[in-house]
């Protein structure tokens, strides 16, 4: 497994994919973060959802993590994409074959790659972290925002738990895609359908009909990255998050050890 583990671990390392993946969560980090801070004046629509946050809101010690929390489905789509690529495309490439013949044990390839990708989505989410802060303590004094709440020992403890929830929900769309990689055998394939899923069709779903909200896998490991919400508590996401990733994972790991590996 720690073969497997550090084999994977070096493709993850390649320039064209941590530090694209890198710089471009930096960037939209920055981007969202700084909408949030610059409108806080105009009186506009500053945040998702066309809601409005206040620069006194933002001077408690929630302002600390505000930033954070507005990335955390974007970190969750990417962790998605990035697990499910890479899964794929040791049938893509045709180089499970080589695994197999270093491991033939095929729950032990498997352990190892997620371990690997998980500790990536680590990194990202710690990344993201940093800069959504610094970008936040740039910006609050153009906003009218003070920061001495913002050092508290709540405001500490907020940080923490965040990062935790966060960590969690892109582990749990990175498992999403690795799921997906598993079933469908093609990057193309399983990105479409996971990013289709998750970012169109549960909204469509859910607005449709709202009694189907509680029961949607990518909005309950999304929920967990905000800690609950008032229509859907956080142990229950993260009850209906571990079934759905549970039974899936069982699925696919069945179909990984039975399925012939073609050239």
């Amino acid at each position: 497994m720690l073969r497997s583990f550090f084999a994977e671990s070096r493709k993850l390392r390649r320039p064209t994919l941590a530090l694209s993946t890198l710089l471009t969560v930096a960037a939209f980090s920055v981007l969202f973060t700084s909408i949030v801070y610059l409108r806080i004046k105009s009186g506009e629509p500053n945040t998702k959802m066309g809601e409005r946050i206040t620069a006194t809101e933002l001077s408690q010690y929630i302002g600390l993590v505000y930033g954070f929390k507005l990335v955390s489905f974007f970190l969750g789509i990417t962790a998605l994409c990035i697990f499910a690529s890479q899964t794929a495309q040791e049938y893509t490439f045709g180089t499970l074959r080589n695994l197999l013949v270093r491991q033939p044990i095929r729950i032990k390839i498997l352990a190892g790659k997620f371990l690997a990708m998980s500790l990536f989505a680590t990194i990202m989410v710690a990344f993201t972290a940093v800069m959504t802060i610094a970008t936040s303590y740039a910006l609050a004094g153009k906003g009218g925002v003070t920061t001495s709440a913002w050092m508290s020992g709540d405001a500490i403890q907020l940080l923490g738990e965040t990062f935790g929830n966060i960590l969690l929900s892109t582990i749990g769309f990175g498992t999403l895609g690795m799921i997906l990689g598993l079933l469908f055998r093609s990057p193309i394939t399983a990105i479409s359908i996971g990013v289709l899923w998750s970012l169109i069709l549960e909204t469509i779903l859910a607005a449709a009909i709202s009694s189907t909200l509680k029961w949607l896998p990518a909005q309950n490991i999304a929920n967990i990255a905000e800690g609950g919400s008032r229509t859907i508590g956080y142990s229950h996401s993260l009850l209906v998050s571990l079934a759905y990733l549970g039974v899936g994972l069982a699925v696919v790991s069945l179909l990984f050890k039975r399925r012939d590996v073609a050239n």
